[in-house]
């Protein structure tokens, strides 16, 4: 499966790079993203992992939005911040890919290891988070969405924040700004939503 994939490599290219560094090594993982560093002047390792980890962060918040959509007795302002979050993050993984393709990274290929659960991801939901979430109902569809998306929002903040501090390329540092901006709102929004549920 592609996300499962995705997800995999990403926690892989995180953990190589890590461990890793900017030094050489003998983890294709980590050897890739120096390499893409090396032949891309605007590009470093931060641009590579941010971008590799991004993408199935947002594959995965689409993912629950969808679980929600389906849905029809969902709370209506639920249903449209769902939408919002799939209008803003399908683009974005667009984006994402794109740019990967560009610097010549296969985020399918960037590493393997045994598939774990979500949560090895920062704001990562496991199997069993998004199981309560398609399992659920009404009105604790709606709080568990919205308690799910805020932990995921926090942690894809705090993967831009580190974008935005130690990136080089400046389009992905521009992502990583908005995505600190607009995620930040959104939190906001959620947590608004969760008193009056």
């Amino acid at each position: 499966m592609k996300k499962t994939t995705r997800t995999t490599a990403a926690i892989a290219l995180a953990l190589s790079l890590t461990l890793a560094g900017c030094a050489d090594t003998d983890d294709d993982a980590g050897t890739g993203a120096a390499e893409v560093a090396q032949e891309n002047a605007n590009v470093n390792d931060a641009d590579v992992m941010f971008a590799t980890m991004m993408l199935p962060h947002h594959e995965q918040a689409i993912e629950m939005s969808d679980i929600v959509l389906e849905k029809d007795d969902v709370d209506p302002d639920v249903r449209a911040l769902a939408e919002q979050i799939k209008a803003a993050q399908g683009p974005e993984i667009e984006q994402l890919e794109g740019w990967l393709e560009e610097w010549g990274v296969d985020a399918d290929d960037m590493g393997s290891m045994d598939h774990g659960d979500h949560g090895s991801m920062s704001g990562m939901m496991s199997e069993a988070d998004l199981e309560e979430l398609r399992s659920a109902d009404g009105q604790e569809a709606s709080r568990l969405f919205l308690e799910q998306m805020i932990e995921h929002h926090r942690g894809a903040v705090e993967m831009a924040e580190a974008q935005v501090e130690d990136g080089r390329s400046p389009e992905a540092v521009e992502l990583a700004r908005t995505i600190v901006e607009t995620q930040n709102e959104e939190i906001e929004q959620m947590e608004s939503l969760l008193q009056t549920l």
